[in-house]
């Protein structure tokens, strides 16, 4: 492995290369580890297709399942960003689809979140409400607010998200995002708070950045169920 700037090291692990930071305590909590490959000796034949493994049909793992197949069935390369690998790499068809849905995060929601949005926040029962910018910091590890005061809250302990709506357009869609309501726990104590954001001046922008954190959410539990 070699250092690299900004406190991330490139490490080449049996799967390919990744960019990881050096200090495993700040990995991004969006993040997924790499799975255990299921031994060779395990996997006679292909666990998608049930073709026999020989010497022509090579066996090939998924980098995102750890799953075993035959090169027909594991032959497609996509970017994995949850798993920090620097280049695209060999998924099969279930885990390929899954990791190009979640680009769409990476490549625009990710960049929404980091940009910020306006909000009016209140915090816990207080009636005392300020006018704050909340962005995700670059490391993906906290919600900075900045207004008057600054506060942090750190994703990982967020217990509960719910995306507030102004109800329901006609044919029953609904309609857009406009505020947040979060419990989490502060550093040092194991007792919840609760935290209210209810967009601004710029509407839209909020909107987008609500729309990118709620889809955030989704990430973030998923990784705390693997």
């Amino acid at each position: 492995m070699s250092a690299v700037p900004d406190g991330k090291k490139l490490v080449r692990s049996p799967s390919g290369l990744r960019m990881v930071p050096e200090n495993g305590a700040f990995n991004s909590p969006f993040s997924l580890s790499e799975p255990q490959w299921v031994p060779d000796k395990e996997c006679p034949r292909c666990m998608q297709c049930d073709t026999k493994f020989d010497f022509i049909r090579r066996k090939h793992h998924c980098r995102r399942c750890g799953r075993c197949f035959c090169d027909k069935c594991c032959s497609r390369k996509v970017a994995l960003p949850r798993m920090c690998f620097v280049d695209p790499v060999r998924q099969c068809a279930e885990c390929s689809l899954v990791s190009q849905k979640e680009s769409e995060f990476y490549d625009r929601q990710l960049r929404v979140l980091l940009g910020g949005g306006t909000f009016v926040v209140t915090l816990g029962t207080s009636e005392k409400s300020e006018t704050m910018t909340s962005r995700l910091s670059n490391n993906h590890r906290y919600l900075f607010l900045d207004g008057e005061s600054h506060f942090e809250v750190e994703l990982s302990r967020i217990s509960s998200m719910q995306i507030l709506t102004d109800g329901t357009s006609p044919g029953g869609a609904t309609s857009r995002p406009t505020g947040m309501l979060l419990h989490y726990r502060p550093m040092g104590s194991q007792e919840a708070q609760q935290l209210r954001m209810e967009a601004a001046d710029d509407k839209k922008v909020a909107s987008l950045w609500l729309a990118a954190m709620h889809k955030a959410a989704k990430l973030l539990y998923e990784a705390r169920d693997q």
